[in-house]
């Protein structure tokens, strides 16, 4: 079968990229996932010098039928941190906060945080900033299900986008328990993103959700993109889907998700809502530096500052990291604040639990998005196919200084 053609080949070619490449790359995903029944669906935009070269949106987008449309609605979960990071360094650059600063400057409730399973080691320094912004703190997910720390993560639904308890309550039981390590010893992913959230908010003086569309959303011209979906914007949200048994099923039902509950906690490291053309947005202004539009959100320096590793000694994920992948994924990756890199090409990444996923690469120019709603996002190789089929596509190439 012939490959759809759906990059705009002129735009292409004049972004020095090669449109049949990226047009075999649709292909294949569509082809190997979507109509195999792998996902249910994909939306992927890509874009160099900000142009989009190729947006393109194939699958159902309902259990009940419908195809997937262009401004369809993804729950992109931990796609949530950079946005909150991003908040976070707004704070840091208007002197409210610093990197340094100890975390019980703001949550005195960690003042006597313990170190390890059987919550009697004493922390070798106190956790700072930094380390909720790299995942150094010492926290970590239920979902990790290796020690009984984790365990008691999930028994308490501390990793639950929409808690019943409020930001205080939350903090509360995270001070209730023991940390994996000292802070600053390992790499851990975790809900670190979430506590800053809460950080953000006691800075501020404002919730999670008003912070962001006030000093962020609003600013970059983000209208789609919320922790709760207003109603009129319900039949746009996409259904959800879990693999169970070697099938999917479906696990949220976007008519009646309950991301249309009112929160008593916004999850700072996994409780958006986006659309691919809204983040598409976000990515353009980490890609210039922290402006869009004439609008500047943070310095150059201080986004060069985000995309550079941060990890203990320079090393890398495979070195410091306990958990959730094999050191083989992680060799020659970086975190910085508020994402991964990769150490050898300098592009900063992330994705969700849903399967959604984004990467920047600021020396191409490159911005690559994938949205789906798939769990979990760990069963298929889309993202290193996606970054690796883009970059195939690349005729001329940039200068790498």
């Amino acid at each position: 079968m012939a490959t759809a053609k759906v990059t705009d080949a002129a735009a292409a070619r004049a972004a020095g990229m090669d449109p049949d490449r990226l047009d075999a790359l649709v292909d294949h995903l569509d082809r190997t996932y979507v109509q195999s029944g792998k996902l249910p669906h994909m939306q992927m935009l890509v874009s160099r010098d900000e142009v989009p070269l190729l947006s393109v949106s194939r699958g159902q987008a309902r259990a009940t039928g419908g195809p997937l449309q262009a401004d369809a609605l993804f729950r992109i979960a931990s796609m949530t941190k950079p946005v909150t990071s991003v908040a976070f360094m707004r704070l840091v650059e208007q002197g409210k906060v610093a990197l340094d600063d100890p975390v019980t400057d703001v949550l005195p409730e960690f003042a006597d945080l313990r170190v390890g399973a059987d919550g009697r080691g004493r922390m070798t320094r106190p956790m700072r900033m930094i380390d909720l912004l790299r995942h150094t703190s010492g926290l970590t997910y239920g979902l990790q299900r290796q020690t009984p720390i984790d365990a008691r993560y999930r028994e308490l639904g501390l990793d639950e986008f929409q808690q019943k308890r409020s930001s205080d309550e939350f903090i509360a039981a995270l001070a209730s328990l023991p940390l994996e390590f000292s802070p600053g010893e390992r790499w851990n992913y975790g809900v670190s993103t979430d506590v800053l959230g809460v950080i953000v908010e006691r800075l501020s003086g404002q919730d999670l959700e008003r912070h962001f569309r006030e000093h962020i959303f609003a600013l970059l011209g983000m209208t789609d993109t919320f922790f709760t979906i207003p109603v009129d914007r319900i039949d746009r949200l996409t259904d959800a889907w879990r693999l169970e048994d070697d099938r999917l099923k479906l696990k949220d039902r976007g008519a009646r998700s309950s991301w249309r509950r009112k929160l008593r906690f916004r999850s700072g490291g996994g409780g958006l809502i986006s659309s691919t053309a809204d983040y598409h947005r976000f990515a353009r202004m980490l890609l210039r530096g922290g402006e869009l539009d004439g609008v500047r959100l943070l310095q150059p320096e201080t986004v060069a500052q985000m995309r550079s590793n941060h990890l203990p000694g320079g090393g890398d994920l495979a070195s410091m990291s306990q958990a959730m992948f094999s050191e083989a994924d992680y060799a020659g990756v970086g975190f910085g604040l508020g994402f991964a890199m990769t150490l050898a090409n300098q592009q900063f990444y992330w994705g969700g639990v849903f399967s959604t996923y984004f990467f920047i690469d600021p020396v191409e120019r490159l911005i690559g998005l994938f949205m789906t709603q798939h769990l979990p996002s760990s069963t298929y190789p889309v993202r290193a196919e996606l970054r690796a089929g883009i970059g195939g596509a690349i005729v001329e190439r940039r200068g790498r200084g």
